[in-house]
């Protein structure tokens, strides 16, 4: 019998109720008479699935941190209830708590695959890590007390809590129940103190004797406990409140961290003083008084080691005069002490030890330290205790990330050629031995395309990252800055605003796999050209250009668009083409001090030495203009093929020939429509904008200016425009509220129309054209696409000296809002790339026949004479924020319509290939992600997946082939999700296994005399002590257990074989355990209301056993 499929159906019944509904509001299609089965669409609805699939970088604002010293997994918590698992480089995982509390204490069921969570909501979670994607499998939420914190001895099933209020709770958890056991605060201090204790800041049981616990209170006491008699052993009571407290691993001795900076070391027996107290990093007074106080030690540890001093390793405690000092870790080994200085304040740290039993010396090998922004991990075995090379991706917020790009299906000798440049700028001195965190195995899934992201700074860095197979690791680092003079002019210092800004924050890239070409724009109005090249050079002079891109409206009347030849020589817009040689820097510094904070960047004048990788070619510059700053650029793009890079801003485009090193193009939006301009403007007076930017300069349009602006690394966020849009958000909706009337007039009071979107194509630059043409397509923020056609010399030594003409041939088509994407199609619906060129090596002096060899156009597929037939040969596909459009060309009619989204925006949109077909992929601001069949415009998927919570989701997300898209989801995270159903599926096989299958070692020798006089370990039934038959039931009100969605259906992805199979078996148990209780508890509920019935009863026949049926 054949599958019935409702996706189909579903997507004829649309088709069918579009095309009769074509004349309404709604987003619908509309096809023309023709060409209604133009193309045979590959792409169906079945072919889309969205799903997360990994996240990369450094958790966000992190919280706490464990280590499973058996398995090597390390777990770190979040504020915002994120959960991120280490296992070896490759190996990690992402969870997310429910309610988004943030996670106060983690504790690993060592070697078991288990994982407990404390919230600040005060609720605790068991995770089950025995599968691929972790899963909670009980929670339990206390409701009146506050959980401070936890501890779970080594291979024991009962947690220890601690309260707000002193008390502590136990939890077995297997069956995450409560125990009837508590110990409450008054009966574990008794007369000790007049005053409430405080809350519990420590507990951890005695190394050698699992009956005593140690309780320690805020407020300075310290409390041994003993279990089975259920009383106070000793007492120990110092003045200074405790942060930390850590055993020896004799347990004879622990040691006590304090708010004044001290450490005291104390006897178990010995409850008076301590036998030793300690302040680190405080100035001993000569008179024998106490030194003076310091700051808090936040955490200590304690660790021995079988041949040599322990170590004393804790975080704090530094003077209060050390002002300005970096946060430390100090680390003191026998008479030595290392302070280890920080670049970020320290969370929490864990010392990595050789065994996991607390009762055998520990032999620490590593402290891994958890930072506010960085994860350091420290080799104690090593002299000078030197950092590990951290190999995970957790530098993507070095500088903050002001763009990203992310490309799929890249050619295959590009991540080789980036590994092998980028491997020469690794730093030197770390630790030779092996990465400690080594738990996990990779996935098996493989794929076979290759995957590069790329993320530009507000330092004004550029990475390049290696994101195949969902890993993520750094290819190679381009530093923009070192081109630019650093030292400001004296006026400008005087300026306070100056210091805050990012002037080299990169704002737009664009990059060309194939011929390896980079271009980069600036929040500086700068735009630098890249080539890759193998070998190191030297450059004397970097070449730079300056561009004067200002233009009056008043005196744009004339309508000849005009050519190439006419602008270059053209007085009145302000083209000022220069060609190669001497450098001539902005000599603008006399409009500085008047026009604005920002001054142009200085391009260096000594020679810069060129490392292998990307080497400047082209520095082109926005200049000052009549007291005006250059308007930040809004779109980029750059044609290997051609020689050509294009930017455009709010006011223009410009083309650069950055094979002759000249400005081809310097023309006004308004210009670029020649005589046809539909739009009537309002021309702005020429005394306005000559005034110094103090001035009287329009309001809206200089605000605009300085909002888009990079400045501090926090507004980074906020500030830079999004990828390719034309406005910063808040002035988008201006621009629909403009645009969303189909009416040409309404536009009649924009003075400025942006451009929003470039693309060069071989295409038919006219109506009604047989050949192909280099063409240079441009959208605009009014929605508005333009054709300019491109006259190239033909290739050689003509192609450096003959000029580029580039003639404007008008209008193709306007949409609702600002233009996003161009692409084009060819007669069979395949997408058309831009030409390229293949790579060369740059630096490689051949004679120009030799290169000419090199540099091979791309064929291009459409032949002439099928369009000479009058067929429809190629498809322009045009998406805006509103909606999309399908043209055909060389007829330039429309053939399809599509009214993407009324009450939204479109934030991003790309055409993108996938495995069956090419598509149009959207991100809209209401947090839909589209997808649109072409040229035909089926929606093929509407997922409402992200709300715009953050200007950063907006500026960073991307869409790429194969189904693959990105974003930033926090300033230190890369999100990565996919939309195709292809890699849904395979996505189970392609991730790691956190677990795996491993030995626990084995327990201390107790040694000969120790057994016989039984010095040794002893080890408590806790069972017998905290089960319900000795210790009863918990007050149900206490706590409340929840079934976590991990249970046995989250099982099903767990490891295979015995264990697998046992811990199935376990939580089945678990869960039938668990229902019989809730059985228990009905029947007994039952028995006392037929207990209290039968009661009433008997009470009721004694009072009327003696009355007469008439005294009723």
């Amino acid at each position: 019998m054949k599958k019935f499929n409702i996706r189909k159906v579903l997507d004829g019944l649309k088709e069918a109720s579009s095309s009769s509904s074509s004349s309404s509001s709604t987003p619908s299609v509309q096809v023309g008479p023709q060409e209604n089965n133009l193309i045979q669409e590959t792409l169906q609805s079945e072919h889309f699935q969205l799903c997360k699939t990994v996240r990369h970088g450094f958790p966000y604002q992190p919280s706490s941190m464990a280590f499973d010293p058996v398995q090597k997994i390390l777990a770190i918590g979040t504020q915002s209830g994120a959960l991120r698992l280490f296992g070896r480089p490759g190996v990690e995982c992402y969870c997310q708590h429910e309610g988004g509390a943030a996670v106060i204490q983690l504790q690993f069921l060592i070697n078991e695959g288990a994982l407990v969570s404390a919230l600040a909501d005060d609720s605790i979670h068991l995770w089950n890590l025995r599968q691929k994607r972790p899963a909670v499998l009980h929670s339990l939420k206390f409701n009146r007390e506050r959980i401070t914190f936890c501890h779970l001895p080594f291979q024991s099933k009962w947690l220890y809590i601690g309260t707000e209020r002193g008390n502590i709770h136990i939890v077995n958890v297997e069956s995450f129940m409560l125990s009837g056991y508590v110990i409450m605060w008054n009966k574990a201090i008794e007369l000790s103190s007049k005053t409430h204790p405080g809350p519990v800041v420590h507990i951890s049981d005695n190394p050698m004797d699992e009956g005593k616990l140690i309780i320690g209170y805020e407020s300075g006491i310290v409390v041994l406990w003993d279990l089975k008699s259920k009383k106070a052993d000793y007492r120990y009571t110092y003045d200074e409140a405790i942060h930390s407290v850590a055993w020896h691993h004799e347990g004879k001795q622990f040691i006590c961290s304090h708010s004044d900076g001290t450490l005291t070391i104390w006897n178990i027996r010995g409850q008076g003083k301590p036998i030793q107290t300690i302040t680190p990093h405080g100035k001993q007074p000569k008179d024998g008084k106490k030194p003076e106080p310091c700051k808090p030690i936040l955490k200590v540890e304690y660790k021995t080691t079988r041949n040599g001093d322990p170590f004393i390793i804790f975080s704090g405690g530094l003077s209060y005069d050390t002002v300005g000092r970096r946060p430390c870790l100090t680390v003191m080994h026998g008479k030595s002490i290392a302070v280890l200085e920080m670049d970020y304040p320290i969370v929490d740290f864990l010392t990595l030890c050789e065994t996991p039993y607390p009762n055998d010396f520990q032999e620490p090998y590593a402290v891994v330290v958890l930072l506010e922004k960085d994860l350091v991990v420290i080799d104690l075995s090593q002299n000078g205790y030197p950092i590990f090379d951290n190999p995970y991706p957790l530098t993507i917020h070095e500088s903050p990330v002001t763009c990203c790009e992310y490309f799929a299906d890249c050619p295959v000798d590009l991540i080789p050629a980036l590994y092998s440049v980028g491997s020469r700028q690794k730093r030197q001195g770390y630790s030779k031995k092996e990465w400690p965190i080594s738990g996990g195995n990779w996935g098996q899934g493989t794929q076979s395309f290759s995957e590069i992201i790329i993320t530009g700074h507000a330092d004004g860095t550029v990475k390049f990252w290696d994101a195949s197979a969902i890993m993520l690791q750094v290819l190679y680092k381009l530093k923009t800055a070192k081109i630019f003079d650093r030292n400001r002019s004296k006026e400008d210092k005087g300026s306070s605003e100056v210091s805050d800004e990012d002037p080299f924050a990169i704002q737009i890239m664009a990059w060309c796999p194939e011929s390896r070409m980079l271009c980069v724009a600036g929040v500086s109005a700068n735009v630098i050209i890249y080539r890759f090249s193998k070998l190191e050079v030297t450059t004397e002079v970097v070449q730079l250009l300056e561009v004067r891109m200002q233009y009056e409206l008043n005196e744009m009347e004339s309508p000849d668009g005009g050519g190439g030849e006419q602008t270059s020589a053209h007085p009145t817009p302000g083209a000022s083409p220069q060609t190669s040689g001497p450098p001539s820097h902005p000599s603008t510094s006399s409009n500085n001090s008047d026009g604005g904070n920002i001054p142009c960047l200085k391009v260096r004048s000594s020679p810069l030495k060129q490392s292998p990788g990307y080497q400047v070619d082209l520095v082109v510059q926005s200049v000052w203009v009549s007291g005006e700053p250059p308007q930040q650029i809004t779109s980029l793009v750059l044609n290997s093929s051609y020689g050509l890079v294009v930017f455009g801003n709010s006011n223009g485009l410009a083309v650069v020939d950055y094979i002759q090193k000249t400005v081809v193009l310097n023309l006004g939006t308004v210009e670029l429509y020649g005589s046809n301009d539909p739009y009537q403007r309002q021309p702005r007076s020429p005394r306005k904008t000559r005034q110094p930017s103090g001035g009287l300069c329009d309001i809206n349009e200089y605000s605009a200016t300085s909002e888009d602006r990079c400045k501090s690394p926090t507004s980074v966020l906020l500030s830079v425009c999004p990828p390719r849009g034309a406005n910063p958000l808040d002035h988008r909706d201006n621009s629909f509220s403009r645009s969303r009337s189909s009416s040409v007039t309404s536009i009649d009071k924009e003075a400025r129309e942006a451009i929003s979107s470039f693309l060069f194509c071989e295409t038919f630059a006219r109506k009604g054209d047989c050949t192909l043409t280099p063409c240079l397509y441009v959208g605009t923020s009014l929605g508005t696409v333009l054709v300019l056609a491109i006259t190239l010399p033909s290739a050689g030594e003509q192609r450096q000296l003959q000029p580029v003409i580039i003639s404007p041939t008008g209008m193709l088509v306007r949409l609702k809002g600002s233009i996003m994407r161009i692409s084009f199609l060819d007669s069979t619906g395949l997408l058309l790339a831009p030409a390229f060129e293949p790579w060369y090596e740059p630096n490689i002096t051949a004679d120009g026949e030799e290169r000419e060899k090199i540099r091979k156009r791309r064929p291009v597929s459409v032949s002439p004479s099928t369009s000479q037939e009058l067929n429809e040969s190629q498809f322009a596909v045009v998406c805006s924020e509103k909606q999309a459009k399908v043209m055909s060309l060389p007829s330039q009619t429309c053939i399809y319509k599509h009214s993407i989204t009324e009450n939204s925006f479109i934030l991003r949109a790309d055409i993108v290939q996938m495995n069956q077909g090419v598509c149009l992929a959207c991100f809209c601001a209401n947090g839909h992600i589209m997808t649109l069949s072409v040229p035909g415009l089926r929606p093929l998927m509407d997922v409402n997946y992200l709300p715009l919570t953050d200007m950063r989701i907006a500026r960073t997300f991307c869409f790429t082939n194969l189904g693959q898209a990105m974003y930033l989801c926090s300033p230190t995270e890369i999100q990565r999700i996919t939309y195709s159903q292809e890699t849904c599926e395979n996505l189970q096989e392609m991730l790691g296994e956190l677990f795996t299958p491993v030995e626990t070692p084995e327990a201390p020798n107790r040694g000969f005399f120790k057994g016989l006089f039984g010095g040794g370990a002893q080890s408590l039934d806790r069972e017998e002590l905290f089960g319900e038959v000795a210790a009863g039931k918990a007050s149900r009100s206490l706590a409340q257990h929840i079934p976590g969605p991990g249970g046995i259906e989250g099982m099903k992805g767990a490891a295979s074989g015995v264990v697998g199979d046992l811990a199935r078996a376990r939580i089945a148990l678990d869960e039938r355990g668990q229902k019989l209780g809730e059985l228990d508890e009905r029947t007994a509920a039952m028995m006392a209301s037929a207990d209290s019935f039968s009661k009433h009863a008997h009470d009721m026949m004694l009072k009327c056993k003696d009355k007469k049926w008439y005294q009723f």
